[in-house]
């Protein structure tokens, strides 16, 4: 009876071993495309971002203070940005969160969109 089972238990074996190792895979290519590569893109982007940064861009930092980058000390990684008038803060090149870009395309869709509005009463 034990040697019954022991056949068995063999010829299932290799079959199960495969059935077990497709789902596997399949969840580790799910984890790596819906995590793992979408963050790489995101720090991608962030080093791109903060190795573009000049003189008199307006940026926000991670903190959510907005200013104009008046300094940058490229050997200490730190950048001098003004916050209001007369009021200057030096902080490290990374605590930059974005850019603040005012987009031509859609200043001149409202400007468009505003005066085609005044004219059409």
């Amino acid at each position: 009876m034990i040697g019954i089972l022991a056949q068995a238990s063999s010829g299932t074996q290799s079959g199960s071993g495969l059935t077990f190792l497709v789902p596997l895979v399949l969840m580790g290519g799910v984890m790596y495309f819906i995590m793992i590569r979408p963050q790489r893109r995101r720090a991608q982007q962030q080093r791109a971002l903060l190795s573009s940064l000049e003189v008199g861009d307006e940026i926000m930092t991670t903190a959510g203070i907005l200013g104009t980058i008046t300094d940058i000390d490229e050997d200490e990684g730190i950048v001098t940005v003004e916050i209001a008038p007369g009021t200057r803060i030096r902080m490290i090149r990374a605590g930059v969160a974005r850019k603040l870009v005012e987009d031509e395309d859609y200043a001149d869709d409202d400007a468009d969109e505003d005066a085609g509005a005044g004219g059409s009463s």
